[in-house]
């Protein structure tokens, strides 16, 4: 079985897939994950070429609606942030808001899908998927609220869950590259795509033969390619710095010369512009007070 190196998914997100004859490529990754018929009506306005790292309502990479009018937002993300889940609840809120047009009932609020590729380590799980969605329990009775016949007319849904936003948070790194042999093994054959940037031959994932065909890396025009590769070295020089903070880390001690050594590191994190200051300073173990100072004498 033959593997080629093929570029990046979060790269072809930006570049090649807001193309319609390449919509099957994310249609195809869409309905692995989704486990649903996923058909994309049209690419949205979104911010993934963001000018500013911090910059909250500039997160998005792919934003899409589907034919059920679902809008369904695509994010991958490489670097390490503590308030990431609130993060998603914004991006998931901002969207509902922004394509709901003034003077609409609350009837026409858009269903939202969350999808975050993550190549870090969020939270406390072992799992390489999860799906978070939103129900009401009974607290006396333990029942589940359903909607009502008049209700799933005006909504055109069957449960409460499909009207809120859903989550789905995709734990690259905990992925052990073995297909399983279950009812979604598609599913893991995506997800081998995006931990590796490989496509086996023996793969059949909807819309893997088409990203197998579309994203060698060897058919980008000259000056493509070199951007693409400059744009990985970017992404291995954050992955290092990040893990360098975590080396620091570790030494959080009293002594003199292991502060000044937490402090260089600091200075470096607050130049790259990677992290904000309280994710700084909760890895570095100085205070954000410190963290100003240092960013205060750095300008």
């Amino acid at each position: 079985m033959s593997k080629r190196r093929l570029i990046s998914f979060d790269w072809a997100m930006k570049k090649l897939l807001r193309s319609k004859a390449n919509f099957e490529i994310l249609e195809g990754f869409l309905s692995e994950l989704l486990d649903d018929e996923i058909k994309i009506f049209e690419i949205l306005e979104s911010e993934s070429n963001k000018e500013n790292r911090q910059d909250k309502s500039n997160r998005v990479d792919l934003k899409v609606k589907n034919l059920k009018d679902e809008i369904i937002i695509i994010e991958v993300q490489y670097e390490r942030e503590f308030d990431y889940l609130q993060r998603i609840l914004f991006g998931a809120s901002k969207a509902i808001i922004e394509h709901l047009d003034k003077g609409e009932p609350y009837s026409k609020v858009a269903k939202v899908i969350s999808i975050s590729i993550l190549y870090f380590d969020l939270g406390q799980g072992s799992d390489y998927v999860y799906h978070g969605k939103t129900s009401f329990r009974g607290l006396h009775k333990q029942d589940i609220l359903q909607l009502s016949e008049e209700q799933q007319e005006l909504y055109q849904k069957n449960n409460i869950h499909e009207i809120f936003p859903e989550y789905y948070l995709i734990k690259v790194n905990n992925f052990d590259d073995v297909a399983r042999d279950t009812p979604r093994d598609t599913l893991d054959e995506w997800i081998y795509f995006l931990k590796n940037a490989e496509i086996r031959d023996d793969f059949k994932a909807k819309g893997l033969k088409k990203a197998k065909q579309e994203l060698d890396i060897l058919k980008l025009p000259e000056a493509e390619r070199i951007a693409y590769e400059r744009y990985q070295d970017d992404l291995h020089y954050q992955a290092s710095m990040v893990e360098s903070t975590y080396t620091i880390g570790m030494i959080k001690g009293e002594k003199k010369g292991e502060k000044k050594a937490v402090k260089r590191v600091a200075c470096k994190l607050i130049a790259a512009g990677l992290l904000d200051i309280s994710a700084i300073a909760e890895i570095t173990g100085l205070s954000v007070e410190e963290i100003n100072i240092l960013k205060a004498e750095a300008e």
